[in-house]
């Protein structure tokens, strides 16, 4: 019989989309404050795959890929999404938001997002709250599902992604080498 064991820490990830800059950069000291400091932080893609949230957030939105520092259990993405949604409250203004908080993580095989959304393909966490695995690792880059969002599909994240998964496996090693 396999005994259950820990699972490794993984790097949690917040690809922030936002429309109003001072709102992205509270929104950005709020996830420090609740998880250490932002050791990556990516290009401000525009983001024009899809126009869902036009009507709440306007149609110059851009996406930014951010991950930190310090690593947490895969399990704590159900607390993080909560918490995200709390913080996207007090940025907002004028009855809609002003940043979307897509909370997080990658590990070596995977990138996981946490969604108040059900869909099938997604596994419920708690709370309302699902896992949904966006993306897998296989020869040499994180691969997209056909239920992957659309800007996460077309390949303009991959290198911002391939950074933070080359970070997140060398704070593994030192981890597991017990370097402080």
């Amino acid at each position: 019989m396999t005994r259950p064991k820990s699972a490794d820490p993984v790097k949690l990830i917040v690809a922030v989309l936002w429309s109003d800059a001072p709102a992205l950069e509270l929104a950005l000291v709020r996830l420090e404050e609740r998880w250490g400091r932002i050791d990556f932080s990516g290009g401000d893609h525009s983001f024009d795959a899809t126009h869902y949230y036009d009507g709440e957030m306007g149609s110059e939105l851009r996406r930014r890929i951010v991950s930190f520092g310090r690593l947490v259990p895969p399990e704590s993405i159900r607390e993080a999404k909560l918490i995200c949604n709390e913080i996207e409250d007090t940025v907002a203004a004028g009855g809609g938001r002003k940043v979307n908080l897509d909370i997080g993580y990658i590990d070596h095989n995977k990138v996981v997002l946490a969604s108040a959304k059900y869909a099938g393909q997604k596994i419920h966490l708690g709370d309302g709250i699902y896992a949904d695995m966006i993306a897998r690792y296989r020869d040499g880059k994180y691969r997209p599902f056909e239920w992957t969002f659309p800007d996460f599909r077309d390949g303009r994240y991959d290198t911002e992604l391939g950074k933070i998964r080359a970070d997140y496996l060398e704070q593994l090693r030192s981890l597991r080498r017990g370097d402080d």
